[in-house]
């Protein structure tokens, strides 16, 4: 890519989409096109046509996408599945019919199924059963992996998939309804530790309510009080989690240095054809184009709990509630085929807790 090449990252306000747009910009691109959802619903196909007639973006970043914790996972699935299918059919199929040169499309490895080997290595894909609470949005994103192979393979276009592991980082979503396991662990901690310190105006003021006495209801709802924070299960689950800005370094590194023919992953074997000839005829399968972006390092709830609470300095207890479900309780992705192209992450998990909380507390 050159310094001028004009760059469409749909999604740009979001986690992912902020870090690689402030990665471009650290690196001196300068023509990056970005539209807010009143700007550009990109659902809307026509709206979404018109936008790629008009701006004949060279490469796109698509990191656009309805997402959510496992609560709303599960209770708007209707939504996860048809909004994230609209997005990437749209931006995919115009992109084609526009000639964008290279296309970055972005998803996660709740694309695997619910026993997939440890770590999970990108040819597992379609092997088993999808996780049900997130079923929806993983069919979403596994059709948008095999959508751009199938565009490469008829149409020789170079879009390339990435699956990103558990991410964390400045713009995240510390909602304590729908926010994932680490964000909503911070908050948590975090307002303990207001309250354990009397701090009341700034509890107020984080949870954006009326008095103290509401504050302290609401959090006692996710069993939070000025003593004692509850997390949910054993805490004996593992999980990998990468920095968000990581992330973008590895997304922007495979755009700048990275084409489909270098990822791809094929191989032949033989397969008859019982309508056409008995005989057997060679086909050669292009599956699991797709790279894993993570660590390849996994950490317990429970050691990852007692990180956030030392970095925050709370002073109260952690209460493991072993009523509450645990979930899988091991999730790591496979990085071998990521490390073989080139790039490793950089930013470990206690600087990037530490860097986070720090931009949590800057926000308020």
């Amino acid at each position: 890519m050159k310094k001028t090449s004009k760059i469409y990252i749909a999604g740009h306000r979001g986690l992912v989409g902020s870090a690689i747009v402030k990665n471009l910009q650290a690196k001196g691109y300068t023509n990056l096109v970005y539209k807010t959802h009143a700007e550009l619903d990109l659902c809307d196909q026509n709206a979404v046509a018109k936008f790629f007639e008009t701006e004949k973006p060279e490469y796109v970043i698509l990191a656009a996408a309805k997402v959510g914790g496992i609560v709303a996972n599960n209770t708007y699935r209707a939504d996860f599945i048809y909004e994230n299918l609209q997005i990437q059919n749209n931006v995919i199929h115009q992109s084609y019919l526009n000639g964008v040169t290279k296309l970055l499309f972005l998803g996660s490895t709740c694309i695997y199924p619910k026993n997939a080997p440890q770590p999970m290595p990108e040819d597992c894909l379609l092997t088993g059963t999808l996780e049900y609470t997130n079923e929806p949005y993983a069919i979403a994103k596994i059709a948008g992996i095999k959508m751009c192979e199938s565009y490469n393979i008829q149409y020789g276009t170079n879009f390339i998939s990435v699956m990103p592991t558990n991410l964390y980082g400045p713009n995240d979503n510390f909602d304590l309804e729908k926010s994932h396991v680490l964000p909503a662990m911070i908050r948590k901690i975090h307002c303990a530790k207001l309250l354990n310190e009397k701090k009341y105006d700034e509890v107020v003021k984080d949870l954006g309510v009326n008095s103290i006495e509401e504050a302290k209801t609401y959090l006692a709802a996710f069993g939070v009080d000025e003593n004692r924070v509850e997390i949910w299960g054993t805490g004996k689950p593992r999980r990998e989690f990468l920095y968000s800005e990581d992330m973008a370094d590895a997304c922007v590194y495979l755009l700048e240095n990275r084409d489909f023919s270098q990822v791809i992953a094929s191989e032949t074997k033989q397969s008859t054809n019982d309508t056409c000839t008995p005989n057997s005829i060679k086909t050669q399968e292009i599956r699991n184009t797709h790279i894993n972006i993570g660590t390849g390092v996994d950490i317990s709830i429970a050691e990852l709990a007692r990180l956030i609470k030392e970095t925050i300095g709370f002073q109260g207890e952690l209460y493991f509630n072993a009523d509450k479900p645990d979930g899988t309780m091991v999730k790591l992705t496979e990085v071998s085929k990521l490390h073989a192209l080139g790039w490793r992450h950089k930013v470990e998990l206690e600087t990037g807790v530490k860097t986070m909380y720090e931009w949590y507390l800057g926000r308020r």
